[in-house]
């Protein structure tokens, strides 16, 4: 499903057969591609890092089409395969290779000593255990052919089809993943496992892999899943995957949403189930990130700003707007914090370090735009945005213009000036506010200064109090210009005015009387 424009390649399906080992940390791999072809072509180029001074990174040995040998070349970071093809044909390219993974598998002891694997392979980390096109716009299934020592256990995305004892006390474990994935979310992980089957979810079955040790703490947290996993098919749309994993691994993310087999650092299970918004994000991804993948690492808010927005309405329905207000503060402040520090726009083209892209500005900002477009449309066009949206591109990529032309459609709206100050704009709107009560007119003269760069565009809501602290009314005005004086007449005098009562607007500012 290839969606970046221009390029010669749509893969269309993986299968990575790997052998694992005790002895030391070198993996033997062959891996099979069917590639459609998009254009002629006389080269073909997967990423793959080759050996390193270090000794790390892998060699391939061969590369073959129906057995027959191809001539193939390794740079530092791809191998480059002379084939000729033409546009519309359709050939499965084998490559086989081997070598200690520089990255992307962590081959480690864990907490307890035991020694396991688990892939980390975001964002474009994969290519150095996997030749693959390592993008987030080409999604394919993928199959796992896991060989290694049969003490342990294999996790991977999809469904296991196959175990199977092998002599020298080796196993074959075979997992099978139908819907297309970025290469970002595949996964496998081999260690000693205590796994548990947390429950069924409308005929998904609900799974916790946690480590022996860890058991019942891990399966107590890990249960959690079960009852997040409802919210998310009620309001967002079909669960895209077979089952759903909850794996305590080896990982350098707090979490990462793999495909319908969820790693999460080892330190997540606590026996307390303080990962409840943890576990809420990954599996908020399974929808936004896994299924609906951004075209462009640029638009990875599609990902992150949704799945920390998604984790506040989950606590929001489930324990009360408080919590939500809370979550949003807190937020916000994280943002206002950033945006001292680098003056970026969230959909940042610029930024060529991935992990860079891991910053308040794709996770907090982004949820907060989602925050204040729910605020613009109303909650049932903006669910029926999302859910739209979603059906759209599930099992796709989208754009940051592809959210917005699904929103504009559900509401009739024109989103084209909030999407372009909130996600194309650095920065947020710094108020000034001065106010002055006239006793003689009855009214309060307001004015508005921006104090960023570029003015925006949005609706500021304030509460107005009287003497002995007592709540007269709210008023909501629109602010547009970088200063703006507005006249509200009042019935009797005005001690304080306050700002944003209801937690809808990302600013910073102070108000003041004159």
């Amino acid at each position: 499903m290839a969606q970046k424009p221009g390029v010669p390649i749509d893969v269309q399906h993986y299968t990575f057969a790997l052998t694992l080992n005790d002895e030391n940390n070198n993996i033997q791999g062959k891996a099979a591609i069917e590639v459609l072809f998009l254009k002629n072509v006389s080269t073909l180029t997967f990423e793959l890092v080759s050996k390193r001074a270090d000794g790390k990174g892998m060699t391939v040995q061969k590369v073959t089409e129906n057995n027959q040998n191809l001539t193939f070349q390794q740079s530092a970071d791809s191998v480059q395969i002379t084939l000729a093809a033409k546009a519309g044909e359709k050939k499965t390219i084998e490559i086989t290779y081997e070598g200690i993974p520089a990255d992307g598998l962590v081959i480690a002891n864990n907490k307890y000593k035991h020694r396991g694997f688990f892939a980390d392979n975001w964002p474009n980390r994969a290519r150095n255990w996997l030749p693959c096109v390592d993008h987030p716009a080409d999604k394919a299934p993928v199959d796992f052919i896991v060989t290694a020592p049969n003490h342990y256990q294999v996790v991977a995305n999809g469904i296991q089809v196959e175990e199977t004892s092998l002599e020298n006390n080796l196993k074959l474990t075979h997992y099978k993943e139908t819907a297309p994935l970025p290469m970002k979310v595949m996964v496998i992980g081999v260690a000693d496992f205590a796994v548990q089957y947390a429950g069924d979810v409308q005929g998904i079955p609900v799974y916790s892999w946690v480590y022996p040790e860890n058991k019942d703490k891990g399966f107590y947290d890990y249960a959690q899943a079960t009852e997040i996993l409802p919210w998310f098919i009620k309001n967002v749309g079909p669960y895209g995957y077979k089952k759903l994993a909850n794996v305590q691994s080896k990982t350098m993310f707090g979490g990462l949403e793999n495909a319908g087999a969820i790693f999460y650092s080892e330190g997540s299970v606590t026996g307390t189930r303080k990962s409840e918004s943890l576990l809420t994000h990954e599996i908020a991804h399974q929808w936004f990130g896994d299924m609906a993948t951004e075209t462009e690492w640029a638009h990875i808010w599609l990902s992150e700003g949704f799945a920390t927005y998604m984790t506040i309405l989950y606590f929001e329905n489930k324990y009360g707007q408080d919590t939500a207000r809370k979550m949003l503060l807190e937020d916000r402040g994280q943002v206002i914090a950033y945006t001292k520090k680098t003056q970026k726009p969230i959909v940042d083209s610029s930024v060529k370090d991935y992990m860079a892209l891991l910053n308040p500005n794709s996770y907090q900002k982004g949820g907060w735009v989602l925050h204040m477009l729910r605020n613009q449309l109303g909650d049932s066009a903006f669910w029926k945005g999302i859910r739209a949206y979603y059906a759209k591109f599930s099992g796709k990529n989208a754009s940051t213009d592809d959210l917005r032309k699904s929103m504009e459609a559900v509401s009739g709206q024109d989103l084209k000036q909030f999407f372009q100050q909130w996600l194309y704009t650095p920065g947020h709107p710094v108020l000034d506010i001065t106010w002055q009560y006239d006793k003689a007119k009855k009214t309060v003269t307001l004015t508005v200064n921006q104090k960023q760069d570029t003015p925006f565009k949005f609706p500021l809501e304030l509460s107005f109090y009287g003497t002995d602290r007592k709540h007269l009314f709210n008023k909501t005005i629109t602010v547009k210009d970088k200063e703006s004086t507005i006249t509200i007449p009042v019935d009797g005098p005005i001690e304080r005015i306050s700002p944003d009562p209801s937690t809808k607007l990302l600013f910073e500012g102070s108000v003041k009387p004159l």
